[in-house]
């Protein structure tokens, strides 16, 4: 008997959400009765659950083969939707694939078809070349932030994709931007378009903060009078960057950094401890303005303004997303220019103030995973039964294929290193460290 769940409100639930935003309900709607659709709606929107609920209503259990095609800009995403899909428990295999990653495992994984493939276009047309995944049952594809992915220079990659899908019954394009035309390739006839880009549901806080000398002390101060709060304080390069970090290391200032030029597995990390709030700044440049998964955040810090406003518009989506409120604050040098898009935006003043706080926890590297047997349940269990620790002093836990990362209170995270490190989960004896 087959243990898929299918029913949203099933899923929902096991996702711990109350209610679907108005968004998301007409775009289920109208993915279930058409068969091309075209969402616009800015990052952070919930876009990845409006499309996955209604498709995984159309997935036949008993076909093994892949139904469900998503197509991402980013690996960060196809990371993120493929975690998504598995924290929905319907029972369907889902694999993701992505430049970075070992080709030959990936080769292994799609031995087995996935039911849903999510992938970055350029290996996903690779793999297809290869004859690694079978098309004939793939009746759905996404293109999620096609406008990113056409940006980025996979219009080809795309193409190739599109053309070689010959059993396609429903399209869907998604982008957090206003994009005049509908690829050609997808020939689209007649779309369903949802446009949610100018609604006013959330409400965003913008101000100008003067730096009267160095704008490193003003970004301090800053920083100083969010106290606890999480948010991304966003460089335009990654010299920039870099001279910020060493500037808020050396002011004890906790931290994590996400930037193109970091190894793949170190810029998942840094995203893991952000999302956990073992970090709650995260430094990065525009990499991470939209294409990656992480929760509604308090603020944005433009320590340097970007050039465009398209730019500017979707690192501020990080914040005051959809029926939420949050502030984006654009730090000015004595000599910077006011672009044209931000004349009109108020001026704040900060003073010093107090210590900023130290996180309250800290993420640990648990060396078993999934493909162990092992469950997020298994782990609590161990860290409470056998850690001593209490529900409240465990945080999130984040369940890789190989590993996992769990979230504890600060305090305790020597001791748990200490007194379960190379202790048994299910049959595998793992290795517990911090992450650093």
């Amino acid at each position: 008997m087959n243990n898929q769940i299918k029913n949203q409100a099933q899923i929902l639930q096991k996702m711990g959400i109350e209610k679907l935003n108005e968004m998301q309900i007409e775009a289920i709607s109208a993915i279930q009765e058409s068969s091309e659709v075209l969402l616009l709606s800015p990052t952070g929107t919930g876009k990845t659950l409006a499309f996955l609920l209604p498709l995984i209503e159309q997935l036949d259990p008993s076909i093994n083969a892949t139904q469900l095609m998503i197509l991402v800009p980013a690996r960060e995403l196809a990371i993120q939707i493929e975690q998504v899909i598995r924290d929905m428990g319907t029972g369907f295999k889902v694999n993701a694939v992505y430049g970075g990653r070992s080709g030959s495992k990936e080769k292994i994984e799609l031995t087995h078809a996935p039911t849903i493939l999510v992938g970055t276009p350029g290996r996903v047309a690779d793999h297809i070349r290869r004859d690694r995944i079978t098309l004939s049952g793939i009746k759905n594809l996404v293109i999620d932030e096609f406008d990113k992915s056409l940006e980025i220079g996979f219009e080809k990659e795309m193409k190739e994709i599109v053309a070689a899908l010959n059993s396609l019954e429903r399209k869907i394009l998604t982008s957090a931007t206003h994009k005049d035309d509908v690829p050609d390739f997808m020939k689209f006839s007649n779309p369903v378009s949802l446009d949610y880009l100018n609604t006013p549901s959330s409400a965003l806080d913008l101000s100008w903060v003067h730096s009267p000398n160095n704008t490193l002390d003003t970004l301090l101060n800053l920083l100083e009078n969010l106290g606890d709060k999480r948010g991304i304080v966003f460089c335009n390069l990654k010299d920039t960057l870099d001279g910020v970090s060493e500037f808020l290391n050396e002011n004890k200032v906790e931290h994590t950094c996400f930037f193109g030029g970091m190894e793949q597995i170190d810029r998942e990390r840094s995203l893991i401890q952000f999302r956990n709030e073992s970090h709650r700044i995260l430094l990065a440049t525009d990499l991470a303005a939209r294409g990656i998964d992480i929760p509604d955040l308090d603020y944005i810090i433009h320590y340097e303004m970007p050039q465009r406003e398209e730019e500017f518009t979707h690192r501020n989506g990080r914040t005051a997303r959809m029926n939420s409120n949050g502030a984006a604050y654009c730090i000015k040098g004595k000599n910077d220019r006011i672009p044209e898009y931000a004349q009109k935006i108020k001026t704040e003043t900060f003073t010093p103030g107090p210590e900023i706080p130290k996180n309250k926890w800290e993420t640990l590297f648990v060396s078993g995973g999934r493909k162990d047997k092992i469950s997020k349940g298994d782990i609590a269990g161990l860290f409470i039964k056998k850690g001593g620790l209490e529900g409240s002093e465990i945080g999130v836990i984040e369940l890789k294929s190989d590993c996992a990362f769990v979230a504890v209170a600060s305090s305790k995270a020597d001791e748990i290193c200490a007194n379960l490190n190379n202790e048994r989960l299910k049959k595998k004896k793992v290795r517990i460290s911090k992450l650093v």
